[in-house]
């Protein structure tokens, strides 16, 4: 039986995706957020231990 792809119900894995794709944006077209490198901190940061804790 093949396996439905989806969103993730595992928010650290959803955090690390959001966090993937904008690094990606940022340097493929020189996408700017103000701010960027402590939301993407706290992101990655949120990302990590909640994937630790399994959640």
């Amino acid at each position: 039986m093949a396996k439905k792809m989806g969103i993730t119900k595992n928010l650290g894995m959803l955090l690390l995706s959001i966090w993937l794709i904008l690094t990606g944006l940022m340097q493929l077209v020189d996408f700017a957020i103000p701010s960027a490198n402590i939301i993407m901190g706290l992101l990655a940061l949120a990302a990590g231990v909640l994937i630790l804790l399994g959640k």
